[in-house]
């Protein structure tokens, strides 16, 4: 039994940031290395780096995830779009699509959804939802002209969907400083927070001490934020996410004597995937890419090494005569995991008692109350647009 209360902090409201600082890379960095935590600014990150390390970065976009429909009585219906349905169910597809697609939603102010269609336009655009399943939250997306597609839609009509402890609606800023300079795959509803910091001038000087990067891809979910409502923590069901890894993730990953550093936990997650998947495809070389949460426990007493499981991946893309591979995940990490292919981990601070903030209990064993205290007292900013850390134990 792991109790939520066990991995809980008091957190002021006031330490919980409302917006990013004006420059991204003059947050603070809490560096913990094996032990010993050092106060730094996030400019900074490759003095304490080996120079062995590459780091591992998630490239997913934050997509305008939420759309606020007015109905004639004057009541507002928020439709936010958590995973996609139909024509395609892979986000890299469906981001593309054109005149009309199906989504499974959270929605605001449901029961004033009493009739189809709900409607919002510009001068050029119009957008109609269609409620095809109450219980369940589906939703179809309508809208003319029919040549712009789906990302375009969005871009013009949605908003940016702001974490719930941001007490505040999304504005013009945010459009830019809730997604990485770096991001590329539009179909994330939350951004990867780790990578926010990340600047050309921090990139430069990680080159500089000849520091490699590379990027994959899990498109964060709004589950990202969803709390441990049961008393046995291990009891939570975890959120699926989509990601995206290739050839070029593998042949890094099996490079000798590699310090491997997740930037985020969505890439921590990412990259501990790989490894239960090629542990599957060992045992079942058909085996689909989903790894539940429950995966680690299945785990056989003699697990194999790292890189076997990685071949493993690599082998499939062979017969299959691919570059990549698409995968859903919702592993579970919480204190007791044993971590098979990360040594590092660049993270904000989290939510006390959450999912992500077992994650951290997990590599970082007790030391995470230590880590924590430091930050407070030390008067960092929490949370998606806070300070960052450092964790190498």
């Amino acid at each position: 039994m792991i109790r939520p209360e066990d991995y809980t902090y008091h957190l002021p409201e006031e330490r919980i940031a409302q917006y990013p600082l004006p420059e991204r890379d003059s947050s603070k960095l809490l560096v913990y290395n094996k032990g010993e935590i050092q106060h730094a600014v996030f400019k900074d990150l490759a003095d304490f780096l080996p120079s062995n390390a590459i780091l591992f970065f998630n490239d997913t976009r934050v997509i305008h995830a939420r759309l606020l429909f007015a109905r004639p009585t004057g009541a507002q219906i928020e439709v936010f779009l958590l995973s996609p349905e139909a024509p395609h169910r892979e986000m890299h597809r469906m981001m593309n699509t054109t005149a009309s697609c199906v989504w499974r939603c959270a929605i605001g102010n449901l029961k004033r959804w009493k009739s189809n269609p709900l409607i919002v336009k510009t001068k050029n655009l119009e957008l109609q939802a269609l409620l095809v399943n109450r219980e369940t939250g589906t939703v179809e997306l309508r809208w003319t002209p029919t040549q712009f597609t789906l990302a375009e839609v969005l871009h013009q009509l949605g908003k940016t969907p702001l974490p719930p402890y941001i007490k505040r609606n999304a504005r013009k800023l945010d459009e830019s400083r809730y997604q990485t300079v770096y991001s590329r795959h539009e179909g994330a509803v939350a951004a990867p927070t780790a990578g926010l910091h990340f600047t050309n001038r921090v990139f430069d000087s990680l080159a500089q001490k000849g520091i490699e990067h590379d990027f994959l891809t899990l498109h964060v979910s709004a589950g990202t934020f969803q709390p441990i409502k049961t008393a046995d923590a291990l009891q939570h069901v975890m959120h699926e996410e989509q990601i995206v890894v290739s050839r070029r993730n593998l042949e890094t990953l099996l490079r000798p004597g590699k310090l491997i550093v997740a930037v985020g936990t969505t890439s921590l997650r990412t990259l501990e995937s790989l490894y239960w998947y090629g542990f599957k495809l060992l045992r079942q070389p058909q085996a689909d890419f989903r790894i539940t949460q429950y995966e680690p426990q299945q785990a056989a007493p003699a697990m194999p090494a790292p890189a076997e499981a990685l071949h493993a991946l690599l082998s499939k893309m062979d017969r299959e005569k691919t570059d990549s591979l698409t995968g859903h995940t919702s592993l579970y990490i919480y204190p007791g995991y044993r971590f098979a292919l990360c040594h590092g981990l660049i993270t904000n601070f989290h939510l006390p008692g959450s999912t992500l903030m077992l994650l951290v209990a997990a590599f970082t064993g007790n030391d995470w109350k230590k880590i924590y205290q430091e930050a407070l007292a030390n008067n960092y900013r929490f949370l998606s647009y806070g300070d960052s850390s450092l964790l190498i134990p």
